[in-house]
């Protein structure tokens, strides 16, 4: 039989007021996340690396304290910090390679026409594309051709 009296590893158990300490901080966060969203620091990038910023910390406080990492053997932190690290490498390269992705356009999206020179059909001002001969109204349906006459001999 095995002697679990003498682990290496003492039990350590955080108390509730220890908890919810934790839990206001969280929720204090998650208030000033909500409010920051709502401030333009200048430019998207400065308003994204606040909101990470913000997330990170509660992230932190959870993996220390909910997953019990600050009491637990450094091995287990440093394995949790080297997935986290990859991931990070990881969303890296994808970053790396979304401005060579060409934009998705669907095929039912409304898109702005430009807009026509003076005096071209369909600019202000100008003949309604139905009296041009030819012109064809944009999303309209295209005229049914035609049945060219029969010959007859």
């Amino acid at each position: 039989m095995s002697n679990h009296t003498g682990t290496a590893h003492p039990e350590h158990h955080p108390s509730a007021k220890l908890y919810i300490g934790v839990l206001v901080a969280l929720v204090i966060l998650t208030v000033i996340t909500v409010l920051a969203a709502g401030v333009n620091f200048g430019s998207p990038s400065i308003n994204v690396v606040i909101a990470l910023t913000i997330a990170t910390i509660k992230a932190s406080l959870v993996a220390l304290f909910f997953m019990h990492l600050l009491y637990d053997k450094p091995m287990n932190t440093l394995i949790f910090l080297s997935g986290v690290m990859f991931l990070g490498v990881f969303l890296g390269f994808c970053l790396i390679d979304v401005n060579a992705i060409p934009e998705i356009v669907p095929a039912n999206a409304k898109v702005a026409l430009p807009v026509a020179a003076p005096g071209t059909p369909g600019a202000p001002g100008a003949a309604p594309a139905a009296a041009v001969p030819g012109a064809v109204t944009p999303g309209a349906p295209a005229p049914a051709a035609t049945p060219a006459p029969a010959e007859h001999h």
